[in-house]
């Protein structure tokens, strides 16, 4: 319904007019606004015309009514200006517990009374209208500047979009994703639906094989400027027509809001430096280049195509390696990996940094964008280590000392079955003993079997089940087929000729036909011959795989991705963790807060950890970081802060760290033991990095503030506490960009942060805590000034 309004809307004027007529806005808001049909409650004050966000393929429906000749045109005043796109994109940026910010008799006349979209557009129109931001934006009004607060420190100054404009980027964003995101390559990663660093890892762990040579490419820290902001907007003109975007996109620079440096350690970690149109902007930016590549790629592999076995030869011991080459971009991170020669990877090399330094006019770093050997080097990517191994490294034979523990655990499962075979015997006799001491009073009390009662059919089936059980397991123990075999046939007189010509025909023929019998059902030398063969078979089998094994690990290589552990110890040691012998120690800092929140804080880095790393090969020594350091330091700080001994502490919350809730019941935020031990490859997803819950606390105040406004977005909830920012670097002393003190690779958070105010709300303040949603995801722009 809403795309036929739309086409008879532009029908009647056309929206690329510079200044459209009073009465042409009137009927596009008036045509657009979709009226649900809700009843009107006497204590809640009625909505004239809300309007509902779009499901997404309405939205592509939308966006796609836009194309012609090639081009997107007008996607600023036909699409990002309506008022349900812009309800949509507001709809994306609520964070947990936003939805529930009315208070209870408010929610409970909503939900009885209206629609669930109600809810959300009550909690945006008191902010701002909906509507009048429309109609700014299609008029192209929307005054970017005044919607930007400015963070400053001793050093370089921050700019933050205040929730109004944030609700634009977004919807800037969610349509700019509509037509870009089927146009990006296959190996372009990042800012995109399912297509994460998990996936990036999964690609490289399935589809690399055999790789001789790689490098990455470094970038020296690249921020846009002007040029290349020109530049990226040629980019965009290629695939859409809309002046009114262009300028937009300008501004957003020239302001600061958005900006996009690469080179740096914060894309795609949820930091505040970061706009959440920076991810799409940049692959739109590397686009060209992901393309080269891709044509690249499928020219190399069509000049060289990989042969079956049949075109090599049966008899031929050689294995013929194709030339390949494969590309993986996640932001501004690539890595380029080569089958082939060095000579080959070296001129590749030099075709990438001529196109980025000279299509793309961006800064590599020529002394660390150098080529590694992918056998005997590792290679740093998307924060984990890469090396090409054999098979067997990745899945080892067993040891001898797993195959003695195996063997001993088959013993230990034989005699356990012996023991309940025979205790199953056993009771069965003694129930088989009452079940005919029954019967036989039954018997004797009535005449014959005819009583009341009537179990004698019962019972011959349940005798008849022991009776068919028994007879199988006989039949199935080839000891035991053999002993009786022995005895029927060993030995006897009948089997004498002189004997069976004095003995009645009937008696001899009877006698045959029973020792038919005995060799069908009882002789093992079929079932023995069967035996024998099932174990030849296994272990010809067993040696087919030895074989292969040992050829793949000659002739093949496969992708080993491993978590840096040295860079992870050396954040829990840097962090306050562990001491300098690398035991657990307290974090005095930590103390101010609640039992409950230093838990959180603590299950954040932790789980954080566990998902980033889950695809990793060396993923238990991850486990042991967080199982042993992570939750021994929670335990030594509750112990300091109540001054308790460790013993004490575990007797108080256990090991699994529980603490009771409002109502009285235990919760668990911190990982179990046996959780841990269970984690693994899980569905994949674009996890955030720990570095935004690992750098930063929450104080609270220990005054009491008037009540303000959550700072979640969109959240009403006004029963809030404020909360003092703390940051690691300036907790440590140190300076993130010297990485001889800092961890290599992890980022920080923005200095003009530190002792920044905010309002929390119980639900974002414990999110903000597990790591659940970062800085980015709540308004920074609505902290408190508190002297």
């Amino acid at each position: 319904m809403l795309i036929v309004n739309l086409k008879k809307v532009t029908t009647t004027f056309d929206l690329r007019l510079s200044s459209p007529t009073t009465s042409s806005l009137k009927l596009l808001y008036s045509t657009l606004t979709l009226n649900p049909n809700t009843s009107q409650n006497p204590k809640t004050p009625p909505i004239q015309n809300p309007t509902k966000p779009l499901t997404t393929p309405q939205l592509k429906t939308l966006v796609l009514s836009q194309y012609s000749h090639g081009k997107f045109s007008n996607l600023i005043q036909n699409v990002v200006g309506l008022p349900s796109v812009l309800l949509t994109a507001s709809q994306n940026l609520i964070t947990p517990h936003s939805n529930d910010g009315l208070n209870c008799t408010e929610s409970n006349e909503l939900a009885e009374s209206t629609q669930p979209h109600l809810s959300l557009f009550q909690s945006v129109s008191k902010r701002f209208s909906i509507e009048e931001m429309g109609r700014e934006i299609f008029e192209n009004r929307f005054d970017i500047e005044a919607h930007c607060v400015k963070m400053s420190d001793e050093g370089e100054t921050l700019v933050l979009p205040n929730l109004k404009l944030k609700v634009f980027i977004e919807a800037i964003r969610i349509v700019l994703e509509i037509v870009y995101d089927d146009r990006f390559v296959t190996f372009s990663y990042g800012g995109r639906v399912n297509m994460g660093r998990h996936t990036a890892i999964r690609y490289l762990k399935n589809s690399v094989n055999n790789p001789s040579w790689w490098f990455s490419v470094c970038f020296n820290d690249v921020k846009f400027d002007t040029r290349k902001v020109d530049k990226l907007c040629l980019f965009i003109e290629e695939k859409i027509k809309d002046a009114i975007l262009i300028d937009v996109i300008k501004r957003l620079f020239d302001c600061g809001a958005l900006r996009i440096e690469l080179g740096r350690c914060y894309l795609g970690k949820g930091l505040p430096q970061e706009c959440g149109l920076c991810s799409i902007l940049i692959n739109v930016y590397f686009n060209g280049f992901d393309r080269e590549i891709q044509e690249m790629r499928l020219r190399m592999s069509k000049e060289n195509p990989k042969l079956d076995q049949n075109e090599i030869g049966e008899g031929s011991s050689s294995s013929y390696k194709p030339l390949k080459m494969h590309a993986v971009r996640y932001l501004d991170e690539i890595l380029v990996i080569t089958s082939g020669s060095k000579m080959l990877t070296m001129n590749l090399k030099k075709w990438v940094l001529k196109f980025l330094e000279g299509e793309l006019e961006l800064n590599v770093d020529r002394v660390k964008t150098a080529i590694h050997s992918a056998v005997s080097e590792k290679i740093d990517f998307l924060g984990m280590e890469l090396q090409a191994v054999p098979p067997s490294v990745l899945h080892p034979p067993m040891s001898e000392k797993a195959i003695r523990a195996r063997k001993k655990y088959i013993r230990q499962k034989e005699v356990k079955a012996l023991e309940l075979k025979n205790a199953r015997e056993r009771n069965r006799k003694k129930l088989g003993l009452k079940l005919l001491s029954h019967v036989f009073k039954k018997s004797k009390q009535s005449d014959g079997f005819k009583f009341d009662f009537q179990i004698e059919n019962e019972v011959r089936e349940i005798f008849q089940t022991w009776a068919d059980e028994v007879v199988q397991d006989f039949l199935g123990s080839l000891e035991e087929r053999w002993t009786w075999h022995r005895m029927l046939t060993a030995g006897d007189f009948l089997s004498l000729r002189h004997i069976r010509d004095q003995l009645p025909q009937e008696l001899v023929d009877s006698y045959d036909k029973f020792q038919e019998q005995v060799h069908k059902h009882l002789s093992p030398v079929k079932a023995r011959k069967a035996l024998e063969e099932e174990g030849r078979r296994i272990k010809e089998e067993e040696e087919r795989k030895y074989a292969e094994r040992t050829v793949d690990d000659l002739t093949k290589l496969c992708m080993k991705v491993s978590a840096p552990i040295e860079l992870v110890r050396k954040a829990v040691k840097m962090a306050g963790f562990t001491n300098k012998m690398g035991r657990p120690r307290p974090i005095s800092i930590l103390t101010s807060l609640e039992d409950a929140d230093i838990i959180k804080w603590y299950a954040g880095v932790g789980r954080r950890w566990l998902d980033f790393f889950c695809c990793c090969h060396n993923l238990k020594m991850v486990k042991t970081v967080v199982s042993y350091h992570l939750r021994f330091s929670c335990i030594l700080t509750l112990a300091e802060k109540h001054e308790a001994t460790k013993i004490e502490c575990i007797r108080h919350y256990t090991k699994d760290l529980k603490v009771p809730d409002m109502n009285g019941s235990e919760e668990v935020h911190f990982p179990t033991e046996k959780e841990v031990k269970m984690m693994g490859d899980k569905n994949l997803s674009d996890p955030k990095p720990v570095d935004g819950a690992l750098s930063l606390l929450l104080i609270r105040l220990a005054s009491d503030e008037p009540s303000h406004s959550c700072v979640g977005h969109f959240c009403d909830k006004t029963d809030t506490v404020v909360y003092r920012v703390r940051l690691l670097q300036n907790i440590l002393n140190v300076n993130p960009a010297d990485e001889d003190k800092w961890v290599p690779r992890m980022s920080a958070i923005h200095e003009s942060l530190n002792q920044m105010c905010l309002p929390l709300c119980s639900g974002h303040k414990s999110d903000l805590y597990t790591g659940e949603i970062t800085l980015q995801d709540v308004d920074c722009t609505s902290h408190v000034n508190v002297d």
